[in-house]
């Protein structure tokens, strides 16, 4: 059972990338909570060169810095994907952050709440830790 701020979070993603699905452009939408509840979203630009795509994440947390900043740390992220019209399942589904997303969590969103649909599609927080152990830090 999800809170209702949990809720609010996940209808704003699948609400965001209802309204901009486009295929070959946008398929992930993101919504972030700031420590105040603040949402704020991000939607997953793909490009034609597949290494000049951005995250959905990385969209979010960058408008999050952008308009609000640091001193109202992110407490929460859930991603959604929207299928291709080919697909049988044409859900919305939540979808897990790639690495490179789960690198800048733990950079940007350390202590914050990652929600993931487990097995049985019944979804759960994880901090970014858990999603990437034994990070990289640079010495000082």
């Amino acid at each position: 059972m999800l809170s209702p701020d949990d809720q609010e979070l996940l209808d704003a993603a699948t609400a965001l990338i209802r309204q901009r699905y486009a295929v070959g452009r946008h398929h992930i939408a993101a919504a972030l909570r700031t420590q105040s509840g603040r949402i704020v979203t991000g939607l997953h630009l793909d490009t034609y060169v597949g290494r000049a795509s951005v995250c959905a994440e990385a969209v979010a947390v960058g408008q999050a810095m952008a308009q609000i900043g640091a001193a109202d740390p992110i407490t929460a992220i859930v991603s959604v994907r929207h299928p291709r019209p080919t697909e049988q399942n044409q859900n919305i589904q939540v979808v897990a952050p790639c690495g490179i997303c789960r690198e800048m969590l733990r950079d940007f969103a350390p202590d914050s709440r990652v929600l993931l649909a487990d097995e049985g599609g019944a979804l759960k927080s994880y901090n970014p830790s858990e999603l990437l152990p034994l990070k990289y830090h640079r010495k000082p």
